[in-house]
């Protein structure tokens, strides 16, 4: 029933290097995953083979109960795979309704070049609710009529995220969503994904290097490191490892 990503001995190979061995995950629906590790652990290919940018040299890629191995990024977004980039790529000139708009007016068009020219009144109305239902979640409804490119970092964000939840999609990868927020922006930006899951149920596969936001939102946390799963356990367990500490957090987590 709570089926979401999961992840089984994956390995990715880039000629000689081997970039990610073996490692396997499970992120379901209903619950904050994270991934974490320290730089060039490994972390961002995983995500890449999980959202289809990547094929898996070994290993197999399942989203809701299905293999996805072979599939395509844009086949995996089709079956409700949702992902955010560290680096956001919002459309500065349009404004913040119009951004989020496009995460499901995307979705709807798909490759059909009359849908991206022309689209039904069903779908014009259903655009509108997934909008609307965005701003609110992510509480930009003041900002609405602001172009994107005027915004702070921090709003930046909650569209980022405003736009994917408009598409509708029942699993997020979030990766590293925190990056140039200040922690109040932080804290707000992390009670809205908490916000998001318990209100639609969905799965996030999180990746990021802020532990106090990591540590707040997840229930479930995935260590990296050189490419391979060293830890995973519940926030407390993963704070009290000596291997994490060694690895990656060091002295100041106890």
């Amino acid at each position: 029933m709570n089926a979401g990503l999961r992840v089984d001995g994956l390995t990715i190979r880039f000629g000689g290097l081997t970039a990610v061995d073996g490692v396997t995950l499970d992120a379901p629906r209903g619950r904050v995953t994270g991934l974490i590790g320290p730089n060039g652990a490994g972390k961002t290919t995983t995500f890449n083979a999980c959202s289809g940018l990547l094929r898996p040299s070994a290993g197999t890629v399942s989203l809701f109960g299905q293999d996805v191995t072979g599939a395509s990024a844009a086949a995996r977004a089709r079956r409700g795979l949702g992902r955010t980039f560290q680096r956001m790529d919002l459309f500065d000139s349009l404004t913040v309704e119009q951004n989020i708009a496009l995460g499901l007016e995307a979705r709807l068009a798909r490759g059909h070049p009359i849908k991206q020219l022309v689209s039904s009144r069903a779908d014009r109305k259903a655009v509108r609710t997934a909008t609307e239902e965005a701003l609110e979640l992510c509480e930009l409804g003041e900002l609405r009529r602001e172009p994107a490119g005027a915004l702070s970092t921090g709003h930046r964000r909650r569209v980022d995220l405003g736009r994917v939840l408009a598409g509708g999609f029942s699993m997020l990868l979030l990766d590293e969503p925190s990056s140039g927020l200040d922690t109040s922006e932080t804290v707000r930006f992390g009670q809205l994904v908490s916000r998001v899951v318990a209100e639609r149920g969905c799965g996030v596969l999180l990746v990021e290097h802020d532990m106090a936001l990591v540590m707040a939102i997840c229930d479930y946390l995935y260590v990296l490191d050189f490419g391979e799963l060293i830890f995973e356990g519940a926030p407390d367990e993963v704070r009290g490892s000596e291997v994490v500490r060694a690895a990656y957090l060091g002295s100041e987590a106890a």
